[in-house]
């Protein structure tokens, strides 16, 4: 059995590296994948208290997160297709569709 410590760790370096690259990059599909290590980073934490704690609310937590995820990941995919179809690019940068 993993010690609780380290699965806590183990998901901050998975969050750090999430935020960072959320924060510093330019590709929308990256940006996509970053918050997926995030939502990710959450389900480890659940799954981790769920087993110290001997309780199943974490797992169901986790659960439910995942079927966020799988939503967010098509959403997501589906405006990133249109975008790409209307600019040409999918750098979010260069995205200016709101602007005036």
């Amino acid at each position: 059995m993993i010690p609780t410590s380290e699965v806590l760790i183990f998901s901050m370096a998975l969050l750090c590296i999430g935020v960072l690259g959320v924060l510093t990059r330019r590709n929308a599909i990256v940006i996509l994948m970053s918050i997926e290590m995030i939502l990710n980073a959450a389900n480890i934490n659940f799954i981790a208290f769920s087993q110290t704690l001997n309780n199943l609310v974490g797992q169901i937590f986790g659960v439910f997160v995942i079927v966020v995820a799988a939503a967010e990941a098509a959403v997501g995919l589906a405006i990133v297709i249109a975008l790409y179809r209307n600019r040409g690019t999918i750098n979010v940068d260069e995205i200016n569709l709101m602007k005036w």
